[in-house]
Protein backbone atom coordinates (compact mmCIF):
# COMPACT_ATOMS: atom_id res chain seq x y z
CA UNK A 1 0.00 0.00 0.00
CA UNK A 2 1.42 3.36 -1.04
CA UNK A 3 -1.44 5.63 -0.09
CA UNK A 4 -4.15 5.52 2.59
CA UNK A 5 -7.70 6.17 1.49
CA UNK A 6 -9.32 7.85 4.47
CA UNK A 7 -13.00 8.35 5.30
CA UNK A 8 -14.38 10.90 7.75
CA UNK A 9 -17.35 9.85 9.87
CA UNK A 10 -19.01 12.99 11.19
CA UNK A 11 -18.70 16.24 9.21
CA UNK A 12 -18.95 18.71 12.09
CA UNK A 13 -16.34 21.09 13.49
CA UNK A 14 -13.57 18.51 13.78
CA UNK A 15 -14.53 16.22 10.91
CA UNK A 16 -14.71 19.07 8.40
CA UNK A 17 -11.31 20.39 9.55
CA UNK A 18 -9.72 16.96 9.17
CA UNK A 19 -11.31 16.56 5.73
CA UNK A 20 -9.95 19.89 4.56
CA UNK A 21 -6.46 19.15 5.87
CA UNK A 22 -6.37 15.82 4.03
CA UNK A 23 -7.99 17.14 0.83
CA UNK A 24 -5.46 19.97 0.62
CA UNK A 25 -2.65 17.39 0.48
CA UNK A 26 -1.14 18.35 3.82
CA UNK A 27 -0.90 14.73 4.96
CA UNK A 28 1.68 12.85 2.90
CA UNK A 29 0.44 9.40 1.92
CA UNK A 30 -3.23 10.04 2.71
CA UNK A 31 -6.14 11.04 0.49
CA UNK A 32 -9.75 11.87 1.29
CA UNK A 33 -11.90 9.01 0.00
CA UNK A 34 -15.28 9.52 1.67
CA UNK A 35 -17.38 11.53 4.10
CA UNK A 36 -20.32 10.27 6.15
CA UNK A 37 -22.89 12.27 8.08
CA UNK A 38 -26.55 11.70 8.95
CA UNK A 39 -27.37 15.40 8.55
CA UNK A 40 -28.42 16.10 4.92
CA UNK A 41 -27.28 19.74 5.02
CA UNK A 42 -23.83 18.84 6.30
CA UNK A 43 -23.53 16.11 3.72
CA UNK A 44 -24.44 18.58 0.97
CA UNK A 45 -21.72 20.93 2.23
CA UNK A 46 -19.27 18.01 2.10
CA UNK A 47 -20.28 17.27 -1.51
CA UNK A 48 -19.71 20.87 -2.52
CA UNK A 49 -16.35 21.19 -0.79
CA UNK A 50 -14.99 17.74 -1.60
CA UNK A 51 -16.36 16.51 -4.93
CA UNK A 52 -13.55 13.98 -5.07
CA UNK A 53 -14.92 12.13 -2.05
CA UNK A 54 -17.82 9.69 -1.95
CA UNK A 55 -20.62 10.78 0.39
CA UNK A 56 -22.69 8.51 2.63
CA UNK A 57 -25.56 9.10 5.01
CA UNK A 58 -25.15 5.67 6.56
CA UNK A 59 -22.05 4.51 8.41
CA UNK A 60 -22.45 0.83 7.62
CA UNK A 61 -22.85 1.58 3.92
CA UNK A 62 -19.58 3.49 4.01
CA UNK A 63 -17.74 0.78 5.89
CA UNK A 64 -19.03 -1.94 3.55
CA UNK A 65 -18.26 0.03 0.39
CA UNK A 66 -14.57 -0.85 0.27
CA UNK A 67 -13.67 2.73 -0.65
CA UNK A 68 -11.54 3.38 2.45
CA UNK A 69 -8.55 1.85 4.24
CA UNK A 70 -8.93 3.97 7.38
CA UNK A 71 -11.54 6.10 9.10
CA UNK A 72 -11.53 9.10 11.38
CA UNK A 73 -14.41 9.01 13.87
CA UNK A 74 -15.56 12.54 14.72
CA UNK A 75 -19.08 12.15 16.10
CA UNK A 76 -20.57 12.79 19.57
CA UNK A 77 -18.59 11.05 22.32
CA UNK A 78 -21.05 8.24 23.19
CA UNK A 79 -20.84 6.95 19.60
CA UNK A 80 -17.05 6.80 19.33
CA UNK A 81 -16.47 3.21 20.42
CA UNK A 82 -19.51 1.82 18.60
CA UNK A 83 -18.54 3.24 15.20
CA UNK A 84 -14.81 2.59 15.67
CA UNK A 85 -15.53 -1.04 16.57
CA UNK A 86 -17.61 -1.48 13.41
CA UNK A 87 -14.72 -0.13 11.34
CA UNK A 88 -12.07 -2.27 13.02
CA UNK A 89 -14.08 -5.44 12.54
CA UNK A 90 -14.20 -4.68 8.82
CA UNK A 91 -10.43 -4.43 8.71
CA UNK A 92 -10.08 -0.65 8.66
CA UNK A 93 -7.56 1.35 10.67
CA UNK A 94 -9.12 3.87 13.06
CA UNK A 95 -8.32 7.29 14.46
CA UNK A 96 -10.93 8.43 16.97
CA UNK A 97 -11.47 11.93 18.32
CA UNK A 98 -10.96 12.46 22.04
CA UNK A 99 -12.20 11.08 24.34
CA UNK A 100 -12.10 7.49 23.12
CA UNK A 101 -15.63 7.12 24.51
CA UNK A 102 -17.43 8.10 27.70
CA UNK A 103 -16.75 4.95 29.75
CA UNK A 104 -13.66 2.91 30.44
CA UNK A 105 -15.75 -0.21 29.79
CA UNK A 106 -16.42 0.71 26.16
CA UNK A 107 -12.96 2.15 25.60
CA UNK A 108 -11.27 -1.03 26.89
CA UNK A 109 -13.45 -3.20 24.65
CA UNK A 110 -12.55 -1.00 21.69
CA UNK A 111 -8.82 -1.29 22.40
CA UNK A 112 -9.15 -5.06 22.61
CA UNK A 113 -10.98 -5.15 19.27
CA UNK A 114 -8.14 -3.20 17.68
CA UNK A 115 -5.61 -5.65 19.14
CA UNK A 116 -7.51 -8.70 17.97
CA UNK A 117 -7.89 -7.32 14.45
CA UNK A 118 -4.27 -6.10 14.29
CA UNK A 119 -5.28 -2.65 13.10
CA UNK A 120 -3.69 0.72 13.83
CA UNK A 121 -5.79 2.45 16.47
CA UNK A 122 -5.04 6.02 17.50
CA UNK A 123 -6.74 8.83 19.41
CA UNK A 124 -6.56 12.54 18.60
CA UNK A 125 -4.44 13.81 21.48
CA UNK A 126 -2.96 16.53 19.32
CA UNK A 127 -1.34 18.39 22.22
CA UNK A 128 1.15 15.55 22.61
CA UNK A 129 2.94 17.10 19.64
CA UNK A 130 3.76 20.22 21.66
CA UNK A 131 7.55 20.32 22.17
CA UNK A 132 7.30 21.67 25.73
CA UNK A 133 5.11 18.81 26.91
CA UNK A 134 7.36 16.32 25.17
CA UNK A 135 10.40 17.84 26.87
CA UNK A 136 8.68 17.79 30.28
CA UNK A 137 7.83 14.12 29.82
CA UNK A 138 11.42 13.28 28.94
CA UNK A 139 12.69 15.15 31.99
CA UNK A 140 10.41 13.25 34.33
CA UNK A 141 11.07 9.87 32.74
CA UNK A 142 14.82 10.40 32.68
CA UNK A 143 14.84 11.32 36.37
CA UNK A 144 15.90 14.95 35.97
CA UNK A 145 13.53 15.91 38.80
CA UNK A 146 14.26 12.86 40.92
CA UNK A 147 11.36 11.16 42.65
CA UNK A 148 8.14 13.10 42.23
CA UNK A 149 6.66 14.87 45.25
CA UNK A 150 3.75 16.86 43.85
CA UNK A 151 2.06 17.75 40.59
CA UNK A 152 -0.40 20.60 40.10
CA UNK A 153 -2.17 21.60 36.90
CA UNK A 154 -4.40 24.65 36.87
CA UNK A 155 -6.12 24.67 33.48
CA UNK A 156 -8.91 27.22 33.68
CA UNK A 157 -8.63 28.98 30.31
CA UNK A 158 -11.52 26.99 28.83
CA UNK A 159 -13.99 29.88 29.19
CA UNK A 160 -17.36 29.17 27.52
CA UNK A 161 -20.58 31.18 27.32
CA UNK A 162 -24.10 29.84 27.57
CA UNK A 163 -24.34 30.34 23.80
CA UNK A 164 -21.63 27.71 23.35
CA UNK A 165 -23.59 25.13 25.32
CA UNK A 166 -26.84 26.04 23.55
CA UNK A 167 -25.24 25.62 20.10
CA UNK A 168 -25.71 21.85 20.12
CA UNK A 169 -28.41 19.76 21.78
CA UNK A 170 -25.93 17.05 22.71
CA UNK A 171 -23.59 19.42 24.55
CA UNK A 172 -23.30 19.29 28.34
CA UNK A 173 -25.85 16.52 28.81
CA UNK A 174 -25.35 13.10 30.35
CA UNK A 175 -27.10 11.33 27.47
CA UNK A 176 -25.71 13.43 24.63
CA UNK A 177 -22.13 14.15 25.68
CA UNK A 178 -21.60 11.99 28.73
CA UNK A 179 -20.04 14.67 30.90
CA UNK A 180 -18.88 18.26 31.12
CA UNK A 181 -15.54 20.04 31.26
CA UNK A 182 -13.65 16.86 32.25
CA UNK A 183 -14.99 14.96 29.24
CA UNK A 184 -15.03 17.70 26.62
CA UNK A 185 -12.43 20.41 27.23
CA UNK A 186 -9.94 18.89 29.68
CA UNK A 187 -9.20 15.43 28.21
CA UNK A 188 -6.07 16.84 26.55
CA UNK A 189 -4.63 17.95 29.87
CA UNK A 190 -5.79 14.85 31.75
CA UNK A 191 -3.97 12.82 29.10
CA UNK A 192 -0.83 14.95 29.24
CA UNK A 193 -0.87 14.93 33.05
CA UNK A 194 -0.68 11.14 33.22
CA UNK A 195 1.56 10.91 30.12
CA UNK A 196 4.12 13.15 31.77
CA UNK A 197 3.76 12.24 35.45
CA UNK A 198 2.31 8.72 35.39
CA UNK A 199 -1.02 7.38 36.63
CA UNK A 200 -2.07 7.85 40.25
CA UNK A 201 -3.48 5.06 42.40
CA UNK A 202 -6.34 7.06 43.91
CA UNK A 203 -8.63 9.92 42.89
CA UNK A 204 -10.84 12.17 45.03
CA UNK A 205 -12.85 14.79 43.19
CA UNK A 206 -15.29 17.66 43.45
CA UNK A 207 -17.21 18.08 40.18
CA UNK A 208 -19.63 20.98 40.56
CA UNK A 209 -22.65 20.67 38.32
CA UNK A 210 -23.96 23.81 36.60
CA UNK A 211 -21.98 26.17 38.78
CA UNK A 212 -21.67 28.79 36.04
CA UNK A 213 -24.02 27.67 33.25
CA UNK A 214 -27.50 26.30 32.71
CA UNK A 215 -26.37 22.74 32.01
CA UNK A 216 -26.81 19.33 33.65
CA UNK A 217 -23.15 18.36 33.95
CA UNK A 218 -20.06 19.81 35.64
CA UNK A 219 -18.45 23.06 34.51
CA UNK A 220 -16.05 23.25 37.47
CA UNK A 221 -13.89 20.43 38.82
CA UNK A 222 -10.96 19.69 41.11
CA UNK A 223 -9.20 16.34 41.36
CA UNK A 224 -6.84 15.40 44.19
CA UNK A 225 -4.77 12.31 43.43
CA UNK A 226 -2.32 10.09 45.23
CA UNK A 227 0.56 8.32 43.50
CA UNK A 228 2.07 4.98 44.45
CA UNK A 229 5.13 6.64 46.04
CA UNK A 230 2.94 8.89 48.21
CA UNK A 231 3.22 11.98 46.01
CA UNK A 232 0.09 14.07 45.62
CA UNK A 233 -1.48 15.68 42.57
CA UNK A 234 -4.04 18.36 41.90
CA UNK A 235 -5.98 19.09 38.72
CA UNK A 236 -8.19 22.18 38.60
CA UNK A 237 -10.35 23.07 35.60
CA UNK A 238 -13.46 25.04 34.68
CA UNK A 239 -15.28 26.73 31.79
CA UNK A 240 -16.50 29.55 34.02
CA UNK A 241 -13.41 31.66 34.77
CA UNK A 242 -12.00 34.58 32.80
CA UNK A 243 -9.16 35.27 32.58
CA UNK A 244 -7.98 31.71 32.93
CA UNK A 245 -4.68 30.06 33.75
CA UNK A 246 -2.67 27.26 32.18
CA UNK A 247 0.09 26.28 34.60
CA UNK A 248 1.62 22.86 35.21
CA UNK A 249 4.02 22.54 38.15
CA UNK A 250 5.95 19.34 38.88
CA UNK A 251 8.12 19.10 42.00
CA UNK A 252 10.64 16.37 42.80
CA UNK A 253 13.63 15.55 44.98
CA UNK A 254 15.96 17.33 42.56
CA UNK A 255 13.97 20.49 41.88
CA UNK A 256 10.89 21.53 40.00
CA UNK A 257 9.63 22.65 36.62
CA UNK A 258 6.80 25.03 35.77
CA UNK A 259 5.19 25.08 32.35
CA UNK A 260 3.49 28.42 31.78
CA UNK A 261 3.41 31.23 29.21
CA UNK A 262 4.94 29.10 26.50
CA UNK A 263 8.11 28.03 28.31
CA UNK A 264 9.51 25.64 30.90
CA UNK A 265 11.15 27.18 33.96
CA UNK A 266 13.48 24.72 35.67
CA UNK A 267 14.92 25.04 39.17
CA UNK A 268 17.71 22.44 39.59
CA UNK A 269 18.91 21.61 43.09
CA UNK A 270 22.64 21.06 43.43
CA UNK A 271 22.01 18.46 46.15
CA UNK A 272 19.11 16.02 46.48
CA UNK A 273 16.63 17.52 48.94
CA UNK A 274 16.26 14.34 51.07
CA UNK A 275 19.99 14.31 51.76
CA UNK A 276 19.91 17.89 52.98
CA UNK A 277 16.76 17.26 54.99
CA UNK A 278 18.41 14.57 57.11
CA UNK A 279 22.03 15.72 57.22
CA UNK A 280 21.88 19.50 57.54
CA UNK A 281 22.56 21.07 60.93
CA UNK A 282 20.45 24.10 59.98
CA UNK A 283 16.74 24.31 60.70
CA UNK A 284 15.92 26.06 57.41
CA UNK A 285 18.82 25.20 55.16
CA UNK A 286 19.06 26.88 51.78
CA UNK A 287 19.90 24.41 49.04
CA UNK A 288 21.97 25.72 46.16
CA UNK A 289 20.18 25.70 42.86
CA UNK A 290 20.53 26.61 39.22
CA UNK A 291 17.81 28.08 37.03
CA UNK A 292 17.11 27.53 33.35
CA UNK A 293 14.40 28.60 30.94
CA UNK A 294 13.52 26.30 28.09
CA UNK A 295 11.70 27.56 25.01
CA UNK A 296 10.07 25.33 22.37
CA UNK A 297 12.62 23.80 20.02
CA UNK A 298 10.12 23.60 17.19
CA UNK A 299 6.49 24.15 16.25
CA UNK A 300 3.51 22.22 17.54
CA UNK A 301 2.28 20.10 14.63
CA UNK A 302 -1.09 19.63 16.36
CA UNK A 303 -3.85 17.80 14.48
CA UNK A 304 -1.90 17.52 11.24
CA UNK A 305 0.96 15.96 13.18
CA UNK A 306 -1.29 13.25 14.59
CA UNK A 307 -2.84 12.62 11.17
CA UNK A 308 0.61 12.30 9.60
CA UNK A 309 1.79 10.00 12.37
CA UNK A 310 -1.35 7.85 11.96
CA UNK A 311 -0.64 7.59 8.23
CA UNK A 312 3.02 6.76 8.79
CA UNK A 313 2.09 4.09 11.34
CA UNK A 314 -0.09 2.35 8.76
CA UNK A 315 2.31 2.70 5.84
CA UNK A 316 5.69 2.39 7.54
CA UNK A 317 5.14 1.06 11.05
CA UNK A 318 6.05 4.33 12.75
CA UNK A 319 5.28 4.27 16.50
CA UNK A 320 2.10 6.12 17.35
CA UNK A 321 2.33 9.39 19.24
CA UNK A 322 -1.11 8.80 20.75
CA UNK A 323 -2.07 5.11 20.69
CA UNK A 324 -5.78 4.53 21.13
CA UNK A 325 -5.18 2.36 24.18
CA UNK A 326 -3.61 5.37 25.92
CA UNK A 327 -7.05 6.94 25.88
CA UNK A 328 -8.06 4.56 28.65
CA UNK A 329 -5.79 6.35 31.13
CA UNK A 330 -7.30 9.78 30.54
CA UNK A 331 -10.80 8.33 30.65
CA UNK A 332 -9.98 6.45 33.86
CA UNK A 333 -9.21 9.77 35.54
CA UNK A 334 -12.45 11.47 34.48
CA UNK A 335 -14.61 8.39 35.17
CA UNK A 336 -13.03 8.03 38.63
CA UNK A 337 -13.61 11.73 39.31
CA UNK A 338 -17.31 11.38 38.52
CA UNK A 339 -17.54 8.25 40.64
CA UNK A 340 -15.95 10.08 43.55
CA UNK A 341 -18.41 12.95 43.22
CA UNK A 342 -21.46 10.69 42.89
CA UNK A 343 -20.51 8.83 46.08
CA UNK A 344 -20.02 11.94 48.21
CA UNK A 345 -16.47 12.94 47.19
CA UNK A 346 -14.92 9.74 48.50
CA UNK A 347 -11.45 8.50 47.47
CA UNK A 348 -11.69 6.11 44.51
CA UNK A 349 -8.92 3.54 44.16
CA UNK A 350 -7.64 2.74 40.67
CA UNK A 351 -8.59 0.59 38.91
CA UNK A 352 -12.15 1.40 39.94
CA UNK A 353 -15.46 -0.45 39.82
CA UNK A 354 -16.44 0.06 36.19
CA UNK A 355 -19.78 -1.75 36.60
CA UNK A 356 -20.78 0.69 39.36
CA UNK A 357 -19.74 3.65 37.24
CA UNK A 358 -21.68 2.39 34.23
CA UNK A 359 -24.81 1.93 36.34
CA UNK A 360 -24.63 5.40 37.90
CA UNK A 361 -23.92 7.04 34.55
CA UNK A 362 -26.83 5.14 33.05
CA UNK A 363 -29.15 6.51 35.72
CA UNK A 364 -28.11 10.05 34.86
CA UNK A 365 -28.42 9.46 31.13
CA UNK A 366 -31.93 8.09 31.62
CA UNK A 367 -32.94 11.30 33.40
CA UNK A 368 -31.10 13.56 30.95
CA UNK A 369 -32.75 16.49 29.21
CA UNK A 370 -31.04 15.62 25.93
CA UNK A 371 -33.34 15.42 22.94
CA UNK A 372 -31.87 15.17 19.44
CA UNK A 373 -32.57 18.19 17.26
CA UNK A 374 -31.31 19.72 14.06
CA UNK A 375 -27.77 21.08 14.07
CA UNK A 376 -27.61 24.86 14.16
CA UNK A 377 -24.15 25.48 12.74
CA UNK A 378 -22.38 24.91 9.46
CA UNK A 379 -18.97 23.22 9.62
CA UNK A 380 -16.29 25.68 8.56
CA UNK A 381 -13.48 23.21 7.87
CA UNK A 382 -11.03 25.06 10.11
CA UNK A 383 -9.16 24.07 13.25
CA UNK A 384 -10.28 26.46 15.97
CA UNK A 385 -7.59 27.98 18.16
CA UNK A 386 -9.44 26.57 21.15
CA UNK A 387 -8.11 23.11 20.23
CA UNK A 388 -4.47 24.25 20.37
CA UNK A 389 -2.28 24.69 23.45
CA UNK A 390 -3.13 28.12 24.81
CA UNK A 391 -1.09 29.78 27.53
Amino acid sequence: MERIRCAIIGFGHMGSAHARTIAEGRIEGMSLAAVCDVDPERLEIARERHPEAACFDNCEALLDSGCADAVIVAVPHPLHADLATMALRRGLHVLVEKPVDITVTKAAALAETARQNDRVFAVMFNQRTNPLFRRARAMVQEGALGELKRTTWIITNWYRTQHYYDSGAWRATWAGEGGGVLLNQAPHQLDLWQWICGMPVEVTAWCRQARYHHIEVEDDAMLVTRYANGAMGQFITTTGECPGTNRLEIAGDLGKIVLENGMIRWWKLREPEPEVRFTSQESMAKIGQDYEEISPDGPESAHAGILQNFTNAILHGEPLISPGADGLNELTLSNAAYLSQWQGNVPVALPFDTALFDRLLGERAAASSYRPRKNEFKPDGLYSERWQVRW
